[in-house]
C-alpha cells in the first residue's frame, strides 16, 4: 500500500543515521553544493503534478514565493516522482549531483530513500515533509491542519440538512486518520445527532476515482462531501448534484464555487522561506518542525457565500482563538473522547498528547465506516 503523507512518529521521535557510508567520495560529493557566489539551488520533489489545484499545486506556491522572496536562490523541481525507493532515491540523489543545496522531499514514501541519500551528501540541506526520521543534515516538517479541519467541521455541521455527511479519504494513515476524526469533531460540536461515512479510495491522486467516490457517498444519501485528496473531483461531484462540500489543500471553490463551503488550505510558504533564510544566514539546523495555525503554515479559505452570516460568524471566531494560540489540536482531542464501539479513549479533563495525535489509528464516534487493516 503507498503510504505517501504518513506523520506517524511524535516529535520526539528521530533515527539519526551513522556515519556516512564509505571513505572514497566522488568529487561531486566533495564539492561545496554552490560555487562562491553562485545562487543557492533548491530542489523540490513532487509526488503529483503541479497542476493537481491540491498537495503538490500548494508546495509548488511554496517554491514560488522562495524565488520572488529570494534572488540569489534557484529552485528547481520534478513532479509525479513515484513512492517506491528506486524511483524517489534516482531523483534525490540526482538533485543532489546536480549542486542543490537545500533538496526538499516532499511526501512520506520518500522518507528512506533521503535518509539514504543523505548520508552520501553530508554538505547537503534535506527536509523531508510529513516524515519521523532526521538527521545530522536532515530535518522534517509539517502542520497541523487538523485545526482549520475542525473549524470546517463546524461549518459543515451547520450546513448538512440530514445530518448525514460524506469523506472521500486516500490512504487509512495516521494522517488521514486524525484529519477526519477533526473534522467530525467539529461537526458533532454543533451538531451531535451528525455522522460522518467514510469512502476509501487507495490513492492520492485519481480525479476519476476520487470523483466515483464522492458520488458514491452521495448516493447513500450525504448532503456535504469533505475530502482527503488532491484534486476537486469530490467537490465538482457535489457540486453537480446540488450538494455542499469542504476541499482540501487549497480554496477548491474555483472549481466547483456552488458547492464549496471551505477548504482547509497549507501555506507552505510560511515554513519555506524563514527555512530557507537561515540556510542563507548559515543558522540552518535539523529539526522536527510541526507548525500550527498561529504560524501562518494551516488555514481555512474564504468561508462561500452560501453559508448564513452567523454561520460565518461562528467560524471566525473560532478561527481568532487558533490563531491567537487560545486553542490549539489539543484543544481539538481533548477528553471526553469515544471511539466508535462507545468506549472511552480520553476522559474528561484530559487531552492527547502529540505523539498520540500523531500515531492515531481510530476512529471518534460519529464517523461510520471501517478503517482496513
Amino acid at each position: 500500500m503507498a503510504t505517501r503523507r504518513q506523520f506517524v512518529a511524535g516529535l520526539s521521535v528521530a533515527l539519526i543515521p551513522g556515519a556516512v557510508f564509505g571513505a572514497v567520495r566522488t568529487a561531486a560529493q566533495e564539492a561545496s553544493p554552490a560555487g562562491e557566489g553562485a545562487p543557492l539551488k533548491v530542489a523540490f520533489i513532487y509526488v503529483g503534478p503541479v497542476g493537481d489545484m491540491g498537495w503538490t499545486w500548494a508546495h509548488d506556491q511554496g517554491r514560488l514565493a522562495l524565488e520572488e522572496q529570494f534572488p540569489n536562490v534557484e529552485t528547481v523541481y520534478q513532479e509525479s516522482v513515484p513512492e517506491n525507493p528506486a524511483d524517489a532515491e534516482r531523483v534525490i540523489r540526482q538533485f543532489a549531483q546536480d549542486g542543490a543545496g537545500v533538496i526538499i522531499a516532499t511526501s512520506f514514501g520518500y522518507m528512506d530513500p533521503t535518509i539514504k541519500v543523505a548520508k552520501d551528501f553530508p554538505d547537503v540541506k534535506f527536509v523531508h515533509i510529513s516524515g519521523y526520521k532526521t538527521a545530522e543534515n536532515v530535518a522534517t516538517a509539517f502542520g497541523k491542519i487538523e485545526e482549520p479541519r475542525y473549524v470546517s467541521g463546524l461549518i459543515a455541521g451547520k450546513m448538512t440538512e440530514v445530518n448525514r455527511l460524506g469523506y472521500v479519504a486516500a490512504f487509512p494513515t495516521p494522517e488521514v486518520i486524525r484529519g477526519i476524526n477533526a473534522f467530525t469533531l467539529g461537526v458533532r460540536e454543533v451538531n451531535p445527532e451528525a455522522t460522518v461515512t467514510v469512502v476509501w479510495t487507495n490513492t492520492w491522486f485519481d480525479p476519476q476515482k476520487e470523483r466515483q467516490a464522492a458520488e458514491a457517498l452521495l448516493d447513500s444519501g450525504v448532503d456535504v462531501v469533505a475530502q482527503h485528496q488532491d484534486t476537486p473531483g469530490p467537490q465538482q461531484a457535489a457540486e453537480a448534484r446540488g450538494k455542499y462540500g469542504v476541499g482540501y489543500n487549497s480554496d477548491m471553490s474555483t472549481m466547483a464555487p456552488k458547492a464549496v463551503l471551505t477548504s482547509p488550505i497549507w501555506h507552505w510558504a510560511a515554513y519555506y522561506v524563514p527555512m530557507i533564510q537561515t540556510v542563507l544566514d548559515g543558522t540552518w539546523k535539523t529539526e522536527a518542525y510541526w507548525g500550527g495555525w498561529e504560524d501562518g503554515i494551516v488555514g481555512l479559505a474564504p468561508i462561500g457565500s452560501m453559508a448564513p452570516d452567523d454561520v460565518k460568524a461562528m467560524a471566525e471566531a473560532e478561527i481568532a482563538e487558533f490563531e491567537n494560540s487560545e486553542k490549539t489540536i489539543f484543544d481539538i482531542f481533548s477528553g471526553p473522547l469515544k471511539d466508535q464501539s462507545g468506549t472511552e479513549k480520553v476522559a474528561d479533563g484530559q487531552a492527547m498528547t502529540g505523539d498520540e495525535i500523531l500515531n492515531m489509528s481510530w476512529f471518534v464516534e460519529g464517523v461510520e465506516g471501517d478503517l482496513p487493516s
